[in-house]
């Protein structure tokens, strides 16, 4: 009597990032299993209980609604999913709530009482520059970062996160809902770089502070990644890595600590950098980027 036993395992080893500054992260680590196969088991025909007039033509073609939903920019799949089950999804007039029904790109698909539909996804990275605010309208006349990407692309696209008026750097933009999601949720710890410039030197001890892992800002603990001065510059410019999402966390950890940022700059976010991208310019992504994004 034998007992064959197939198995594979690989591995692979993230390699050193270089932050731009002094000082560099640790390599992180990433592993997978390849799934033993199962049994192919045989499923029954279609045929053998309905005979193929009756049939529905959605079976055979079209694409899932949750999918639908998220090409048209509005939520993720899974977002998607819970609000169809609500019944905030029609297609042609009738309340959907099946889980998994597809639509003909022939039907007509409203969210909420507004017609929708799938878009191209875009992807458009800014180096935004000072007195620009991140929101897609204001109602106070201000000078919005939509005014300067509103030649990008046909489709509607919409800011990843936030910098604030006077914060500087790399700001992306998309219609997809599920990678903008995923962008901004901590536990994906995108990594942002930001260059600060401070009204006086930094002192060593307030940066092994930040460097201790207890520091606390408005009563909550912030995680910093890394931080070190600016390579070739005065004690006066700090780089700090961060990925945390909170409102102008960064002004207020420096706040915290006594000290005024005359100047902000996001130089890396999600391993997307400025390079050859002028400050009120954009660009699109390469396809090596949004590779990279997805995988994160």
């Amino acid at each position: 009597m034998s007992t064959e036993k197939n198995s594979s395992r690989g591995r692979q080893q993230g390699s050193n990032r270089s932050s731009g500054f002094k000082r560099n992260t640790k390599p992180q680590r990433g592993s997978f299993d390849n799934k033993k196969p199962g049994a192919i088991k045989k499923r029954p025909s279609k045929f053998e209980t309905s005979p193929p007039s009756k049939i529905e033509k959605r079976d055979v073609g079209g694409i899932r609604l949750n999918k639908y939903i998220s090409n048209s920019g509005v939520c993720s799949r899974r977002e998607a999913d819970v609000l169809i089950g609500a019944g905030s999804a029609m297609v042609n007039g009738k309340v959907i709530t099946e889980m998994g029904y597809k639509v003909q790109l022939t039907d007509e698909v409203r969210f909420d009482g507004s017609l929708i539909s799938p878009e191209t996804k875009r992807y458009v990275l800014l180096n935004k520059p000072k007195n620009y605010i991140t929101t897609m309208d204001d109602e106070r006349g201000r000078k919005t970062v939509m005014e300067l990407v509103h030649m990008a692309t046909k489709e509607r696209i919409y800011p990843v996160g936030r910098l604030d008026r006077n914060t500087t750097g790399l700001l992306l933009f998309t219609n997809d809902g599920e990678l903008a999601k995923k962008l901004t949720h901590p536990k994906h710890n995108v990594r942002k770089l930001y260059h600060a410039s401070l009204d006086r030197k930094f002192g060593l001890s307030d940066m092994q502070k930040l460097m201790s892992g207890e520091f606390m800002v408005e009563g909550k603990k912030v995680f910093i990644d890394d931080v070190a001065f600016v390579e070739g510059e005065s004690k006066t410019e700090v780089g700090i890595e961060i990925h945390s999402g909170r409102n102008r966390i960064v002004r207020k950890i420096f706040d915290t600590l006594g000290y005024k940022v005359v100047k902000l700059d996001r130089v890396i976010f999600a391993g997307m950098t400025k390079k050859n991208i002028q400050r009120g310019h954009w660009r699109h992504l390469t396809e090596q980027e949004l590779n990279n994004l997805k995988m994160l």
